[in-house]
Order: structure tokens, then sequence, then C-alpha cells
């Protein structure tokens, strides 16, 4: 995992190059390069992550044999042996996923994409053609932003503070400021919160050439499967999905420096840890990594003890205490680009602080299970196509509209569902896979691992899982005793009966309780500068005011809209700069 930049036409500025690099200096520690064009008008920059060969012949950018095709890759081509294996005939000069992805570019063009499973953001100078091609895996792991001027002068970037760091300006969008504020939604599309800054859509690849830019898909999970079911016997089934779970992980398991694993109690990432068991034997040593907010209500780790008792895994875990969230809530946001997930988030980002110090570079989590196999509450009463805000697992309101200042709130864009299969439930998975859940997850995840220079592998993002499961007939998903029905019949055998059977609990921290209480005058402080700022403009003040009063004396147990206040106080205080209507 690294951090790409990309400069283009009249965009084209070694010093400019350098300032994105070094801006994006944590996402790649032990490497950095640029190569640039001047002829053609195309410069690329690189910081690198060493995972795979980790030699100074890995280093990038990086040119294939015949130096006509240059690139710059942020992620994990997770086959990269069996395409090696493949292209057999290429004159290979290193043993990284990098040069494999230069070969697979060099055979099949721009439909190599078709035979890559991992996570990727990455950019060819292709010479022969004169053109820039680039490309974002399939459910957008890795990110990637670009700005294009009027002058058609291309940026682009793994983050979007390198954009503003080579000259974007960085303004505002108001419009999804007010789609965030008034529904919840973020990273659902291609604007972001940033005037002037896309981000290439997931399973979207760009081509730029002679000034011109063109973006299209090249992958869509619902357009990969088509209306109907797998009706197939549901043994047959089973057992496909577990050899699968077995590769997909057995593939993110490769790696020349030390692999961890993120465990909370839960039933996905106890199927994580059954599957290691599965593939490395049940005395492997794998370091096992878990955060807690001491709080009996939240904590999970009665149910980690129980998944790790017996086992050779040393258990490391991090307690998030309410005095260390300010300064952290700070760190965090400065790497966001954007509004995050509260606590959680900012607990996950001890997490990789702690495997980071433990020498442990490649951790894994449990990301994707409930979007496969239907694991949210919700999914039991699912109807139509509505599109909610992103808060479940409470009674009060979770967003305020009414406090925002109508010009405002009528600028927000809501998100029309899309319904590309026949059936309600699969509609609502599909729309948190590409829309909501997964990319705003993907987002703060990939912020808060590259900020203490880690890569975070998903091993059930892998698509081969996700197009099984999302075929599966709604009974597979859902039962009236539970949810994900089928997982928990094929993950028996890897984990003890209580943690199968355990049913889904809340979000793990206690930022409900804390912002009320021990984060009190913090939460004041930060709505204070939001109301200060842009009272008027975006919010009403006495409206927020009144709001933020009623959570503390009326114990309301919805925090969301709260720190949605908290996120713009925080960027306020940094480098954001609102725009008035």
């Amino acid at each position: 995992m690294c951090g790409i930049a990309i400069l283009a036409g009249h965009a084209l500025n070694r010093r400019a190059l350098e300032r994105m690099m070094r801006t994006q200096h944590h996402r790649g520690p032990d490497a950095h390069g640029i190569w640039m064009d001047f002829a053609s008008g195309v410069g690329l920059a690189h910081n690198r992550l060493s995972i795979l060969d980790v030699s100074e012949s890995g280093n990038q950018p990086m040119n294939n044999a015949a130096g006509d095709l240059c690139v710059v890759f942020n992620g994990e081509i997770y086959n990269y042996l069996e395409l090696r294996a493949e292209l057999h005939d290429y004159p290979w000069r290193t043993k990284t996923d990098t040069e494999v992805l230069l070969a697979a570019y060099e055979q099949w063009g721009e439909s190599c994409l078709q035979h890559l499973i991992g996570m990727f953001a990455f950019a060819i100078w292709d010479s022969r053609n004169n053109r820039l091609f680039a490309a974002r895996d399939r459910f957008g792991v890795k990110p990637l932003y670009y700005h294009l001027t009027p002058e058609g002068g291309l940026y682009a970037a793994s983050e979007i503070h390198a954009l503003h760091a080579a000259g974007v300006p960085a303004e505002c969008d108001v419009t999804s400021w007010a789609t965030y504020l008034a529904t919840g939604l973020h990273d659902h599309s291609a604007r972001t919160f940033w005037k002037g800054v896309q981000s290439l859509p997931a399973g979207h690849s760009l081509t730029w050439q002679d000034g011109n830019l063109k973006i299209a898909g090249w992958y869509d999970l619902a357009s990969r499967l088509g209306p109907g079911y797998d009706r197939r016997p549901l043994e047959q089934v089973a057992e496909e999905y577990e050899a699968l779970l077995m590769d997909s992980v057995r593939l993110r398991f490769r790696s020349d420096v030390p692999v961890g694993i993120n465990l909370s109690g839960g039933l996905d990432s106890s199927t994580l840890l059954g599957l290691v068991h599965a593939i490395h034997g049940p005395d492997n040593d794998v370091k096992a990594f878990t955060y807690t907010c001491g709080d009996p209500r939240y904590d999970e780790l009665p149910w980690v003890r129980l998944m790790l008792q017996h086992t050779s895994h040393p258990s490391l875990v991090y307690r998030l205490r309410p005095e260390e969230v300010p300064d952290l809530a700070a760190s965090v946001q400065a790497h966001e680009d954007g509004p995050f997930g509260g606590l959680p988030t900012l607990a996950y980002a001890r997490l990789f602080e702690l495997a980071r110090s433990e020498g442990v570079v490649v951790l894994l989590d449990g990301q994707g299970m409930d979007e496969q196999w239907a694991g949210y509450e919700y999914y039991r009463q699912t109807q139509g196509s509505a599109v909610t805000g992103p808060v479940q697992g409470s009674r009060s309101q979770a967003l305020r509209p009414e406090c925002l200042v109508p010009e405002f709130r009528r600028l927000c864009e809501p998100l029309t569902a899309p319904r590309p299969f026949p059936d309600d439930l699969r509609n609502r998975q599909y729309l948190d896979t590409r829309f909501t859940k997964i990319p705003r997850a993907l987002r703060f995840n990939d912020r808060v691992s590259m900020r203490s220079s880690c890569e975070l592998r998903e091993p059930f993002l892998d698509h081969r899982l996700f197009e099984l499961a999302f075929s599966q007939p709604a009974g597979r998903k859902i039962s009236p005793q539970a949810q994900k029905w089928m997982l928990r019949q094929i993950t028996r055998r890897l984990m003890p009966g209580e943690v199968v059977e355990a049913p889904k609990r809340p979000v793990q921290t206690p930022q409900r309780e804390w912002v009320a209480n021990e984060l009190r005058d913090w939460t004041e402080s930060c709505i204070e500068t939001a109301v200060l700022e842009l009272g008027g403009a975006w919010l009403e003040a006495a409206r927020v005011r009144e709001a933020w009063g009623d959570y503390r004396t009326k114990h309301l147990d919805n925090s969301f809209a709260i720190w949605q206040w908290i996120s713009i106080g925080l960027m306020l205080q940094q480098r954001f700069a609102p725009v008035a209507l």
C-alpha cells in the first residue's frame, strides 16, 4: 500500500509533484520517487510502503522492460504469483506484484483489470499510445482523486490534500456538505467535500490523452450477476463459498512483512480467525488486535477471549479513553479529507498505531460480510427504495435538517436508490455495497491505517465472495431465527458455537454517552466553532444550540447529528474554507 500522484498537461511541475509526495509521506515512508516525461507532459510520483520484494528493485515509479510503460501503483494484486506464471515469457526483473501489473497491461491492455484479484489504484503512462490510463478496484478499497482544469490539465492523487498541495484550491463543495448534513450521505458519488475534486468511482477507469478525459466503468456487481438467483443445492454452494473464503484469506497472507488481524467479538472477524486457523494451523502465532472503551455495554472482549482461548495468538488490546479523544480527533481529521465515523474510527486509528509499534505492517479485518449476507437488522424490514440516514440501532432522530438554513438545505442532492434487481433485499444490499456503507467505511479505514503506515487488507471484499453470496435467495440470508443464516452454517466448524449464534451487537463505542458527559466541554467547543463561523449561512444557530441542549438534558440516544457538527468544527479549526451562499 502506497501513495501515488500524477500531473499531466499544463499542470506538470516538478516542485508540485514533490509537494504532493511529501504530503503523502505517511502512505509510504520506505521509499519515494518521481518520473517525468516533459515531452509528453506527464509526471508520476510515488511513496512506497514496502510489502512484497522489499528490496530497492521494487521501488516506483517502475518502467517495464521495454521502457515504454511507467506505473505508479497503490494496493496489492493478491493473485500476482498465478499471473506471473501465466505471463511466464515476460523478462522479470523483480518479485513484485507491481511488475506483474505492468506485464499484465502489456499483454492484455485495459482488459488486464478482469484478471486482477486485489485492491488497487494505479496509473500507467503508455508512451506507445501517448495516453495515461488509471483504474480503481472493484469495490474502491484504494482511493484515487482527480481535478481537471478547463485547459485539460490533470491532477490526481491518493488523497485530496495532495491535490491542494499541488495548487488545486481548497474550497468546500457546498452541495456535498448540504447533502451530508441533510441526509447523512457522503462518499456515495464522484462528488467530494471539496470543490473541483472528483473521486474516481469504484470499478471505473480513467483515460487522459491530449487534455481529454474519459471515465468508464469496468465492473459493476449488479451487471455482473443479472436478476436471477443461484438455485443450486445448498451443500454445493456452501462448499464453493467455503473454498473461496479459504482462498481469499490465503492470498491476503502473501507478504514479506509481518501480518496480523483485527479481531472484534463478532461473527465476521471470528470467521476470519477461524479461517486463519484452518489455513495456518491452530498453533499459529499471528497477533490479534482489539480495541475497547472500557464500557461493558459495548465492549466485545468476552467474545474475543472466547475465540482466543486455547490458541497461541498474542492478544493486544487498546483501550480508548475520553481524555485522548480531542487531540486524536484533530489528528485523524487532518487525514480524512472529510467527516469521519466518530469514536469507532478513532479507536480503530489507535489499533493501527499499536500494530505498527508491534512491528506488524499488514492487518486483515472482516469488512463486508453484513452487506453480502444481509446482516443488518433493517434488512428484515426492507421496503421499496427509500434512502435514509446511515444510523441504526437507536430510537432518537439521527438527522436534524431543521437546523440548516433553508437556502443551504435546498442545495442537497438526495440519492435516488438504484434498483437493478427485481427484489427489495438485493437492491438494499447493492445500495449499501456500492453507494453507502462500504464506500464511506473504506475511506475512514484507508486513512486511519495509512496514518500509521499500515496496510489494511479486506479478505471478505473479494469480488468472488460477493458475487456468490449476492446471488443466493433471501431465505439463505435471513431466517426467522438469525441474520446471515447460510454464513453461520458454513462457519460453524471454524469457531465456538457461542460465537456463531451470538446476535449482532451495537456499535462498539459509548459515543452517545461520552459526547454528553466526559467530552461535553470539547463537544460544545466544536459545535460553537461551527455555529460562530457558519451560523446564518449553513446552520440555524439557535436551533443547533437548542438541539444540543435537548441531547444533553433529555438523554437522547443518537449522536449522529452531534458528530456532524463536531466534524464541521474540527475542519474549521484546520484548513477548511467554507463558502458563503
